[in-house]
């Protein structure tokens, strides 16, 4: 059985996935989604509704580390890089490395076959950008 917090994530990645596509309201998106009842309704939501409302704010923080225009990856790896850019923004409490797991096992699952290395590489950027300090303590133990 998967995680609630990994379910939830799968869930927000889907609901802006299609937010993306169709143009649709992210949150009815998610609410709509098989599974959604059983979740973290809650987290689904606050990722769901983060990315919608600083949409701005994380293509801000993604452009610098990635090599073309935005609009030019797929929707699948850009949903994930909002989830992650979101996480490492606006969640502190959650490790910067339980963040690029997971959007490690989001891109394994639902992206193309080298997507998930990618992904991790921009959000290994992002991270060391909002999170120096945590970075680096991670990448120089004491």
């Amino acid at each position: 059985m998967k995680r609630a917090r990994r379910q939830s994530r799968e869930l927000a990645l889907q609901a802006i996935y299609a937010w993306q596509v169709s143009g649709g309201d992210p949150m009815e998106e998610a609410r709509g989604l098989e599974g959604f009842e059983k979740g973290d309704r809650i987290f689904v939501e606050a990722l769901v509704a983060g990315v919608r409302d600083r949409v701005g704010e994380l293509q801000g923080l993604i452009a610098p580390y990635v090599d073309r225009d935005l609009a030019r990856l797929s929707p699948v790896e850009r949903s994930i890089l909002y989830i992650g850019a979101l996480e490492l923004a606006a969640y502190p409490e959650t490790p910067f490395k339980v963040v690029l797991n997971e959007a490690i096992e989001l891109g394994k699952s639902y992206g193309g076959s080298e997507g998930h290395r990618f992904v991790n590489g921009v959000l290994e950027k992002i991270a060391a950008h909002l999170r120096p300090d945590e970075v680096g303590r991670a990448r120089n133990p004491a």
